[in-house]
């Protein structure tokens, strides 16, 4: 088994391409579907957020597996192969394990450090189980990954205050519009970006925020965890009116096509008024023709990248620190990894070393007479269970450490021959 991460992120794809390849939450049970019907994909996760899309697949034809997660892309983001190819990534077994491993840790990620990745892995490690892509393998990759997420954020200062996309999206409102706390604000959204967005927002200015979300529900319970803040709320039924009459607005909805566009805003703002529109959202909220109006001025996710740099150098030095852990949790998977190929072999030595402790032992005990086999069984079958762990042990732990593949092979093969067990399976020596 091989594994595969195939995918694209911030550092090799504009949002206007990571948008056509997002897979929401409701379609990712029809994706891993899809994926799993392939002959070549025999575990398969996905991992989508606003910076990127990751596919993680185990397959015995890592060729076949990646053109068929490629093929698929190509056909769900309706983006010919040719143009989609200079913007994928494709890593494979150790280097796919690591890489799982440092986005995890947001070591991959556009701030550095940042904290939301690690629920989102986790999040891809749930849905694949819902969805009956994650297996033995993947389970066991995306369990230590979220670990050694822990571990790094735990053991380093890599996550000490490390910005997220909306703190970072705050920060470049902060900059673009020095006097936020005199500005009528709007979010349109209620979710976590939208929360952190709030949080960052009242850290730094004492502002006017106005909350729109599908469900009232959702935009009144956000605005209560911030109780004291004077945060109005409403529907996105009220959105244009509301944002013709904000000076700062954020997006960061869930919907999968603009919300906002050049012929929605353009009747109803004023000839002097001015609107900031900040969408971190991916896909994005908010249409490139807004720009074409002379009184707006757009920023998307892409456009943090200045912020977030400026935040980055000491965080780097911290990842060091980071990536030596992650080693260790590497090394730690891949001996997990190679033991799996030892599982038969050690699985049919112990069946027929137990099969011969059994049937010796039920002679032993006809010989011995019904009186004292009845006293003494149960100290007889422990002494002779303890016989055989004793011999068995040292050969598994030892066939299980063994990191070079040939000699591993030929261990199994010598054990197989001299035990006279089944033939190994796809065996080179079988």
């Amino acid at each position: 088994m091989n594994i595969a991460v195939v995918g694209l992120s911030h550092k090799t794809a504009p949002v206007e391409v990571r948008e056509k390849l997002s897979i929401p939450t409701p379609q990712t049970g029809e994706a891993i579907a899809q994926l799993t019907s392939s002959p070549h994909i025999d575990e398969v996760a996905i991992l989508s957020t606003c910076n990127r899309l990751e596919i993680l697949i185990v397959t015995q034809e890592t060729e076949q597996g990646v053109r068929a997660v490629t093929q698929f892309l190509s056909d769900y983001g309706k983006v010919p192969l040719a143009a989609l190819r200079e913007h994928l990534f494709i890593l494979l077994h150790q280097d796919a394990v690591m890489h799982l491993m440092r986005v995890s840790a947001g070591l991959d990620s556009l701030v550095l450090g940042e904290g939301q990745i690690l629920s989102q892995v986790k999040h891809a490690h749930k849905l694949g189980q819902q969805h009956k892509g994650v297996s033995r393998i993947l389970n066991q990759l995306l369990k230590q990954s979220i670990s050694a997420g822990k571990r790094v954020r735990t053991e380093t200062s890599i996550g000490t205050g490390a910005v997220s996309i909306s703190s970072a999206a705050a920060e470049l409102a902060k900059m673009k519009v020095p006097h936020l706390e005199g500005c009528r604000i709007s979010i349109l959204g209620a979710g976590k970006m939208a929360r952190l967005l709030v949080q960052h927002l009242l850290a730094k200015d004492s502002c006017k925020i106005t909350i729109l979300n599908r469900t009232l529900q959702r935009a009144d319970e956000l605005a209560a965890q911030f109780n004291g803040a004077g945060i109005q709320t409403g529907t996105l039924d009220t959105m244009v009116e509301t944002v013709c009459n904000s000076d700062v607005v954020f997006t960061c909805t869930s919907a999968t096509e603009p919300i906002l566009d050049r012929a929605t805003l353009e009747p109803l703002l004023g000839a002097k008024q001015s609107l900031m529109l900040f969408d971190i959202a991916v896909p994005r909220n908010v249409h490139t023709n807004v720009n074409e109006l002379e009184a707006v001025q757009a920023f998307n996710v892409d456009d943090l990248k200045a912020v977030v740099a400026q935040n980055q150098e000491s965080r780097r030095r911290m990842a060091m620190e980071a990536e030596a852990l992650l080693e260790e949790e590497v090394e730690a998977f891949i001996d997990w990894w190679r033991s799996l190929d030892t599982v038969f072999t050690i699985s049919s030595l112990r069946n027929k070393v137990e099969s011969i402790r059994k049937q010796e032992l039920e002679k032993a005990l006809s010989r011995m007479g019904n009186e004292f086999a009845g006293k003494n069984q149960e100290v007889v079958e422990a002494l002779t269970r303890g016989i055989v762990n004793k011999i068995l042990h040292d050969p598994m732990v030892q066939l299980r450490a063994q990191r070079d593949i040939e000699a591993r092979q030929q261990a199994m093969h010598i054990l197989h021959t001299l035990f006279d067990l089944d033939p190994l399976p796809n065996s080179k020596f079988g």
